[in-house]
């Protein structure tokens, strides 16, 4: 029973509300049990959740916030393995990033580890990011990036780049956690730009990018910038995968297509030919990020016109683009 109970932080998120969806319905022993951290289990927009199938016999919600270790401890409890999804993402340019940003990434991914290892967690998967992979000017422009690369601390600072400063020392206390505590299995997981339909009511943060392209926003959009893209239910098969196969060891990068944004609003103009595209102006690149790596672990991706006609049909569904 205990293999088959995990944790989810974050879990009413973007990201993390598939992943618990994906546990609900797993095929192998019908399902796992579910303790989803939120801060507020009575709040409505976590009642996505509780309509999920399965969710009334095999889903728990839990009031913890990644910063409380104790709440924490008490979601973990009898878990087989942990899913560390939760991460602070700045709204905004914080005033002081180490207060704001930095360190409640940090301690809470370490809380999470160190409650996973204190109650004898078998496998922690932590969701990184490809943020803590891509920002290093000392990349070659036309290196492909695999799961050795790191972005440079000091770099993200000089910019002020505090997400994927975030990202990186939060990944890089997970893994200083693991090293010291030999018993603990962590893996981590680093997708880049995540798209795809939503569960939640509210937009994320990834998701407003393709939103804010769609509406025409010109001042956030314009720029036609080559990205890394993945659809959020491979996020969640990749997540799955990493946990289940024995042989996952390690980082894991989980990038599915590399494509410029007017690229992208060329292959939804297919499927909704009358939304207002903004004009594109200028390049900017993105690094090339390989995933050899988890796809030897087995995973498959689906394509990119899949992933984004279900994004905008999931935004018109919500009533968030007409």
């Amino acid at each position: 029973m205990k293999e088959k109970t995990v944790c989810v932080t974050g879990a009413g998120g973007f990201v993390a509300s598939w992943l618990v969806r994906r546990l609900l319905s797993s095929s192998s022993g019908g399902g796992y049990l579910v303790h989803g951290t939120v801060r507020d289990p009575s709040d409505a927009k976590n009642d996505h959740l509780r309509e999920m199938n399965g969710a009334a016999e095999r889903l728990r919600l839990f009031k913890a916030d990644v910063l409380d270790k104790a709440s924490v401890a008490a979601a973990v409890a009898g878990c087989g393995g942990v899913f560390h999804v939760a991460s602070p993402v700045p709204a905004g340019k914080p005033r002081d990033p180490d207060a704001e940003v930095l360190g409640p990434a940090v301690a809470g991914t370490r809380n999470v580890v160190e409650a996973a290892g204190e109650a004898g967690v078998r496998r922690v998967v932590v969701v990184s990011s490809a943020a803590a992979v891509i920002l290093d000017p000392a990349f070659p422009r036309d290196a492909v990036l695999g799961e050795d690369a790191w972005s440079d601390d000091h770099y993200c600072r000089s910019i002020e780049n505090w997400y994927c400063l975030s990202k990186t020392l939060a990944e890089r206390e997970a893994w200083r956690y693991a090293v010291e505590n030999s018993e603990m299995d962590v893996v981590t997981v680093c997708p880049p730009l995540v798209l795809g339909p939503l569960l939640q009511s509210t937009v994320n943060t990834s998701s407003s990018i393709l939103i804010n392209l769609l509406k025409g926003d010109q001042e956030k959009a314009a720029k036609d910038k080559r990205r890394n893209v993945v659809d959020v239910r491979d996020v969640a098969d990749a997540l799955v995968l990493t946990y289940e196969n024995p042989a996952a060891s390690g980082r894991y990068i989980c990038s599915a297509y590399n494509l410029k944004v007017s690229e992208m609003a060329d292959i939804v103009r297919r499927f909704y030919p009358d939304i207002n595209y903004p004009k594109f102006v200028g390049e900017e690149d993105e690094r090339l990020l390989s995933s050899k790596k988890l796809q030897k672990l087995g995973w498959k991706f689906r394509t990119v016109e899949e992933c984004l006609r279900d994004s905008v049909q999931s935004y018109k569904a919500a009533g968030i683009l007409k």
